[in-house]
């Protein structure tokens, strides 16, 4: 099993910035890849970003260029640096871990509001 928490979402303003934790616990030696969901109002959870155990990233072509995705791995934590929101990435960002066995697991999801 692994637990993820997660903390650093709020409030800006548009073409600020915030940067996204994620702790992991637990079984992490059985982590292949960890990533970072959003979910809008009304709108399917899709990826934002994803991390190999190795450290190669990927991101989704909406925030390439102004997300970061990076991993610590002697605290077992994932980030996600955020620059340059705009209003449509308001969302609950949600942290991702998948299993060796492509088991995934969940944080608890954390609110990001992108507003003047």
């Amino acid at each position: 099993q692994v637990q993820l928490v997660e903390s650093g979402g709020g409030l800006v303003q548009p073409g600020g910035s915030l940067r996204l934790s994620c702790a992991a616990s637990g079984s992490i030696f059985s982590i292949r890849a960890m990533g970072w969901y959003r979910q809008a109002p009304g709108k399917q959870r899709v990826l934002v970003a994803s991390i190999t155990s190795g450290g190669s990233p990927n991101y989704a072509d909406s925030v390439k260029g102004r997300f970061t995705i990076s991993r610590d791995n002697t605290k077992n934590t994932v980030y996600l640096q955020m620059n340059s929101l705009k209003p449509e990435d308001t969302a609950v960002y949600y942290c991702n871990a998948a299993s060796r066995s492509s088991a995934y697991y969940w944080g608890q999801g954390t609110q990001v509001t992108v507003s003047s």
